[in-house]
């Protein structure tokens, strides 16, 4: 009943930047937490960024000072600014969203994924 649709993602060259777009769709009553995971080859899927209706935010530790997670409450969107991309950011990211249905039951979506590659 909810669903995401993620853009942004592609090929740059390390040190480069990217932005990740999220748009949230559907019986939606209220988001309270949207964010990203992602998951490289043989690695366990991670926390990237997230952030709450009220705007706090959780990174983890690699991308601090780098990455920057905003949210636009009107729109159902998050966005996620890369910045000083290195090779070992190169995954598939994941865009997730959290909250209240119209009929007051809560959700957990996930959006099928947008692949980022580090490289030169």
């Amino acid at each position: 009943q909810v669903q995401l649709v993620e853009s942004g993602g592609g090929l740059v060259q390390p040190g480069g930047s990217l932005r990740l777009s999220c748009a949230a769709s559907g019986s939606i009553f209220s988001i309270y937490a949207m964010g990203w995971y992602r998951q490289a080859p043989g690695n366990q899927r991670e926390l990237v960024a997230a952030i709450t209706s009220g705007g706090s935010t959780n990174y983890a530790d690699s991308v601090k000072g780098r990455f920057t997670i905003s949210r636009d409450n009107a729109k159902n969107t998050v966005y996620l600014q890369m910045n000083s991309l290195k090779p070992e950011d190169t995954a598939v990211y994941m865009c997730y969203a959290g909250g209240t249905l119209v009929n007051r039951a809560d959700f957990t979506s996930w959006a099928q994924g947008t692949q980022v590659t580090v490289s030169s």
